[in-house]
Parts: C-alpha cells; structure tokens; sequence
C-alpha cells in the first residue's frame, strides 16, 4: 500500500502528534542528541523545542542531566498520560509503538 507523501497534500492543516509528542519521542529515540537536532526533525524552532523540554521536564516526563557542555535526558515512561481519556495509559506506550 503507497503512503501520500504528507508534504505534497496542500490541505494538511493538522496532525495527529502534538510538537510535545515529536520532542519526547526524539528525545526518547537519541536522549543525546542537541535541541538544534531535535527541533529540525521534529520541524519546529530551537526555541520551540527548548520551551517544550521545559513543559515536559515540569509535569515530569522527562529530566535532564548536564554531562560535559551537553545535555543528555531520560524519559518517565512510568509517568501517565494527562488527558483524562488516556488517564490510565502510561507514557511509555506511545514510545514503545513509536521507537520499534
């Protein structure tokens, strides 16, 4: 079965991963790779990127560790969804169907 390439669709107006979920899972796939790198991938700026690794880090899905002039992250994949609808489904499901 052929996938429509997504960049070519004039209409695509939405996705259905927030920019949260691209940075938690790019982090999740390399924990040490820069923000610069995370942020292309992931098609937003670095500023954006940073800004999210802030919100994730408050509710406790990630931390960060400073080792040498980089940081490096680990992910709480114990740590819950916090939508009410995925409330009894923890983080690390998402990365395990994404990272395989």
């Amino acid at each position: 079965m052929n996938r429509p390439d997504a960049a070519s669709s004039p209409a695509v107006r939405w996705t259905f991963l927030t920019n949260h979920a691209r940075v938690l899972l790019e982090l999740a796939r390399d924990p040490r790779q820069r923000l610069r790198d995370v942020a292309v991938t992931a098609g937003i700026t670095e500023r954006t990127a940073q800004g999210i690794v802030a919100d994730l880090e408050a509710a406790g899905y990630l931390t960060r560790v400073r080792v040498g002039r980089r940081n490096h992250y680990s992910i709480g994949a114990d740590e819950w969804f916090r939508h009410p609808a995925e409330a009894g489904v923890r983080i690390g499901s998402l990365i395990d169907l994404f990272t395989r």
